[in-house]
């Protein structure tokens, strides 16, 4: 008996192995098994079992080892199977992913686990919190696939519905997944749930922050097949977990869901192919839901459950200031309205956030002479300005040092756009007798730092701190009475059909921030548009935004309303790369051209960064009312060969 062999370490060619007659071929395809390659052992997904040898083989015939130990989970290769041919990638690509655990020595003793000696906290439901409890409790009892949305204000307790479900969960012998979209984000759950449930309850938190230690702790529990409670970002989903019996995404409309490289899977999606395979309960969490959600919700493809009560507080008062109103512009970037809050603020001794989303001293630099904009020599984008006179690519990092325009000669630039650094700057000067703080991307490479000045300002040491996206979800802040929006326009005019989504979504989630303790709040939004989502900056007006933009959305043909799928090529000669764009493109539309085709084609474009360490891209976007319409018409250029590399990412959100 033979099986031909991919391996997970990257060697391009199948390889065929002897297996014994005693192994069960039934279920062998798809799954790994240990395999020799030289004086090495490997794993390798068993791609087909067959009897007899062809002839042409030149290479010595070797046995398998063994089978491979993995954790038991019966419906793990259905769903590796199903999400790489969503993704239309080969499932190695997957299963590399958690190469580093398979290749671990097989766990020699039982778990130890993550028991945290504390006494857990056990507060109380409140009725609209146990019946949400009770209506989804069934459905892990009985194992059935159940996604349901969990919409609830800031600050309105779904951290307390997770728990007590996780809980439940557990005491069926279950295991729960509980994903969050940032790394941040899951290490401060991760403290949490440690302090509050309950301590016979292991934890494991496995994300690219997580020491190997962790992982393997994490390995050899599952591998034992007992249930476990895992937070992640990307990487869970992708773990065999035995006995799953509840996924939980919480602020599910985030983006950062979405991987950034290829392939660019999305963890929401990978989580509802695998608790549709798995017959369990999704829970999604927000806020701010994603319109997918909601349309979801209408299309009564979801159950949904609303949280409309805040434990404390209130959503703060929301005023809106215009920067083109030369009246109210002391400064440029702080309005005169927000200048007086942040003195009534200090006076009372309350904190403020000022919010930003951007990093570095300013966005760039412009002669003011000729228009001359510094670019980097390598990647299409502007170099940003930071102190010290130095310009940065935040693509590849190459610096520059500020010289003479090399246009005109002139050394007279204008900086364009503001950064977080630069708005410390200026409030340092506008209110010398405030102690402010700073905290964006940069400033959390230096993880001791950013731990200080998130305790700083949570013991009340700080009176405004200034960050960007990374302050505004997870922390509470119990003293801050004041968020000021310096640039409420800036998602606006990014070139995403769901920017006005993410905009919305994000100035809400900031502006809940204040108010988390007190009914008398404020937020200043300052803006340079007349836009109507600023008609729907309040949780309680969210709803009636989906459905403004949702009317938009199906006279144009986007998501949720239609399917929505990117193909992305690279290339680092620039004008084969076109030759090759235009030549799929035009492909696509001829075999798109049938009498029952819902499918359209857009492009070949240019992305607004079109090359990346001097490596060319340019993307094409088919539309159409499914998604195997558009995955069955991306199959007809796969067989052709391109010096190009290809990429298909289905419902890509930026």
């Amino acid at each position: 008996m033979y099986v031909r062999i991919k391996l997970l370490n990257g060697f391009k060619e199948s390889l065929i192995y002897t297996i014994p007659d005693t192994w069960d071929t039934q279920n062998l395809t798809g799954t790994l098994i240990k395999v020799p390659l030289q004086k090495r052992t490997e794993i390798g997904i068993v791609e087909e079992v067959f009897t007899t040898l062809d002839s042409t083989i030149t290479y010595t015939i070797r046995a398998a080892h063994s089978r491979q130990v993995i954790p038991s989970d019966p419906h793990y290769f259905s769903f590796i199977q199903k999400l790489s041919s969503y993704y239309a990638i080969d499932r190695l690509q997957l299963l590399k992913k958690i190469r580093h655990f398979l290749t671990e020595k097989e766990p020699d003793s039982e778990p130890c686990g993550e028991h945290i000696p504390l006494e857990a906290e056990d507060v109380p439901l409140t009725d609209e919190q146990q019946a949400i409890v009770s209506a989804i409790l069934p459905f892990i009892e009985r194992g059935t696939y159940y996604p349901a949305l969990l919409n609830g204000v800031t600050g309105s307790g779904k951290t307390e519905i997770y728990k007590k479900l996780i809980q439940c969960a557990w005491t069926k012998g279950k295991s729960s997944l509980f994903l969050l979209p940032e790394v941040s984000l899951a290490m401060q759950f991760t403290r949490i749930l440690k302090k509050q449930l309950p301590p016979d309850i292991p934890l494991y938190s496995f994300h690219s922050a997580t020491s190997n230690k962790e992982k393997k702790a994490l390995w050899t529990h599952l591998t034992h097949d007992k249930p476990a409670v895992i937070i992640g970002v990307h990487l869970p989903i992708l773990l065999p977990i035995p006995a799953l019996g509840l996924i939980i995404i919480d602020e599910e409309h985030e983006t950062g869901y979405q991987e950034k490289k290829h392939p660019k899977i999305h963890t929401k999606e990978a989580a509802l192919i695998r608790a549709q395979l798995s017959n369990i309960p999704l829970i999604a969490g927000s806020a701010t839901p994603s319109l997918s959600s909601l349309y979801n919700v209408a299309q009564k493809k979801w159950s949904m459950f609303e949280l409309k009560k805040r434990f404390a507080g209130a959503f703060p008062r929301i005023t809106l200031v215009k920067l083109s109103d030369k009246n109210y512009r002391p400064h440029f970037w702080i309005s005169n309205q927000l200048k007086e809050a942040l003195l009534q603020q200090l006076e009372r001794k309350e904190q403020t956030i000022i919010f930003l989303n951007r990093r570095g001293y300013s966005f760039f630099i412009q002669c003011k002479e000729c228009g001359f904009i510094p670019h980097c020599t390598n990647c299409s984008v502007s170099l940003t300005y930071h102190t010290g006179e130095e310009l940065i690519c935040h693509y590849c990092s190459f610096s520059s040092a500020i010289k003479d325009c090399p246009t005109c000669k002139k050394s007279s630039f204008l900086k364009k756009g503001i950064g977080t650094q630069q708005v410390v700057t200026i409030l340092e000067k506008l209110l010398p007798q405030a102690r402010i703080g700073r905290a964006d991307l940069d400033t959390t490479i230096n993880k001791k730092k950013w731990a200080q000045t998130m305790t700083d300002f949570q013991e009340g040491a700080l009176d405004i701190i200034v960050g960007t996206q990374t302050i505004t979800k997870g922390y509470h802040f119990p003293r801050v009475t004041l968020v000021g929006i310096i640039w409420a326009d800036i998602h606006l005019g990014l070139p995403f059909y769901n920017a006005s989504e993410v905009a919305l979504q994000q100035l809400i989630q900031v502006a809940g921030r204040a108010g988390r303790q007190s009914e008398d709040s404020r937020v200043i939004v300052q803006t340079m548009l007349d836009h109507p989502l600023y008609a729907y900056l309040d949780e309680q007006r969210y709803r009636a935004f989906y459905d403004y933009e949702i009317k938009n959305r199906q006279l144009v043909g986007y998501p949720p309303c239609m399917r929505f799928a990117e193909i992305e090529l690279k290339h680092e000669d620039e004008t084969r790369l076109e030759q090759e764009a235009s030549a799929i493109a035009s492909s696509l539309r001829k075999m798109s051209k049938t009498a029952k085709s819902t499918l359209t084609i857009l492009g070949p474009s240019q992305p607004p960064v079109h090359m990346i360490k001097k490596v060319f891209s340019r993307k094409i976007y088919i539309k159409g009312q499914t998604i195997a319409e558009i995955l069955a018409l991306y199959g007809t250029i796969k067989k052709s060969k391109y010096t190009s590399a290809i990429f298909f990412t289905p419902n890509p959100l930026s």
